[in-house]
């Protein structure tokens, strides 16, 4: 019980510092110049006149833009808060810490700059539009956040029309992240990912995409079975066919068992849950665990309280727990992903992001976890392997040149040095802005006190 208290303690206490901090700094992100300014006479050569010239080769040339601004480093941010983390519609002005905190990672573990975009619309063609009017400012899309099924017709509507690449970051990047686990958590407990029977809790943007994404790696359909709220998708939920055409393509495709039911008859004798639904806990009784083959492994990844505590789920017979979060083992992190994809993507000018660009993204982070030693506790690197993202970089770059998706065809060694570069100057610029005092340090003493990260050099 004394456990119990302190794990629960320690899950909630991220919670209470943001409250301490957010309002301390107002805001996570700004915007930092890149070229010297000397003095005033200056400015004649960044902005008017000397930038007409600049000006006036893209009008001749509109591909310049990408050697004559940041187009080539920027991506935005588009939401309409409406599925934000696990607190659902909270509206666009709700969602810019969440979207503010996105530009943080993309900056500091990819070097991406990224600019949150909440807008004021539900509508999925003024979303659409809205992207298709920004185009022309970024290098890349990350739509983030927006409620299914209209989620999955923006993506594949812009998709079609950009030209430049546009992805839902909680349709391919969780099913990016989770696909690397998958790949390792069956290596630790000595099962093939073409044999293993797969239940499913959540039939969201998230566990249809990693559905998706995990076929393509090598899970058979057959073995897939999905829970949503009205139960298991099956060849019967014609009510489907309509208004949910993805669930409707999942139900066609898995469960070739034909089973009926809830999550207890869906995860009876799987090796693997994915959850990606709503926060707990409590969500996955101990009993569903239980229920399933021995050596299963739990995929808990709702947020901001996985479906089940991990130690519970171990209690009930799991012997590899994976969720959300960073205060326990195994963190499913968008983080590990998305940072080093845009990175990547951004490096070789891609016109879009396939789902083999993602399958070579997870392929690399499994095979970065593995080279580290993996077991029950250690089937994803961490964040803090800095490494991790100029090595994904590369392989996403590779993978979209080998697919013929791109403006330049750098090697990938060249992408593994770019990428390296660009990571380093962001991490080193973050961290002399901190030690100039310039990024006020955090106003709590243990915080303070705590050993400084080691950075690039």
């Amino acid at each position: 019980m004394a456990q119990d208290t302190a794990l629960l303690k320690r899950a909630y206490a991220p919670a209470r510092l943001a409250m301490k901090y957010h309002p301390f700094y107002q805001g996570k992100i700004e915007i930092v110049s890149k070229v010297p300014v000397d003095s005033f006479d200056d400015f004649a050569i960044w902005y008017t006149p000397g930038v007409a010239d600049p000006c006036k080769e893209i009008q001749k040339n509109p591909e310049r833009v990408y050697d004559y601004t940041n187009k080539w480093n920027s991506i935005a941010i588009v939401t309409d808060g409406t599925r934000v983390l696990g607190l659902g519609d909270i509206g666009p002005e709700a969602g810019l810490p969440v979207m503010e905190g996105k530009s943080l990672l993309f900056k500091y573990l990819g070097g991406v700059d990224a600019y949150p975009i909440c807008l004021g619309t539900k509508r999925p063609e003024e979303i659409e539009n809205a992207v298709r009017w920004l185009q022309p400012s970024f290098g890349g899309i990350n739509l983030e956040d927006i409620s299914q099924p209209k989620c999955f017709d923006i993506l594949d509507a812009l998709k079609q029309d950009l030209r430049i690449p546009v992805w839902h970051d909680d349709q391919q990047g969780t099913g990016t992240v989770v696909c690397a686990g998958l790949i390792n958590a069956l290596k630790v407990v000595g099962k093939k990912i073409s044999t293993a029977s797969i239940g499913m809790l959540g039939a969201g943007a998230a566990n249809i995409a990693v559905a998706r994404i995990i076929m393509e790696a090598g899970v058979l359909p057959r073995n897939i079975i999905m829970v949503d709220s009205k139960g298991i998708l099956n060849r019967e939920r014609i009510e489907l066919e309509e208004e949910y055409h993805a669930k409707w393509q999942i139900a066609l495709k898995t469960n070739s068992e034909g089973r009926t039911g809830g999550l207890k008859e869906a995860v009876k004798g799987a090796d693997v849950l994915i959850a990606m639904s709503t926060p707990g806990p409590g969500v996955i009784p101990k009993e569903i665990v239980s229920a399933m083959a021995n050596d299963s492994i739990i995929f808990a990844c709702a947020n901001p309280i996985p479906e089940i505590w991990p130690w519970e789920a171990k209690e009930a017979g799991a012997r590899i727990v994976a969720t959300g979060r960073s205060d326990f083992p195994n963190q499913v992190n968008n983080s590990l992903g998305f940072p080093g994809i845009f990175r990547g993507t951004l490096d070789v000018r891609a016109r879009m992001i396939s789902d083999e660009m993602c399958i070579a993204a997870a392929n690399e982070l499994a095979k970065i976890a593995e080279e580290s030693g993996i077991d029950e506790d250690r089937i994803l690197p961490s964040m803090s392997n800095w490494e991790v993202f100029p090595r994904e970089a590369a392989a996403v770059g590779a993978e979209a040149v080998g697919q013929g998706l791109t403006r330049l065809k750098p090697t990938r060694r060249e992408l593994y040095d770019r990428a390296k570069t660009i990571i380093g100057h962001a991490r080193k610029s973050t961290d002399l802005l901190m030690r100039k005092g310039l990024i006020k340090p955090l106003p709590h003493s243990s915080a303070r006190s705590r050993p400084r990260r080691k950075v690039v050099r």
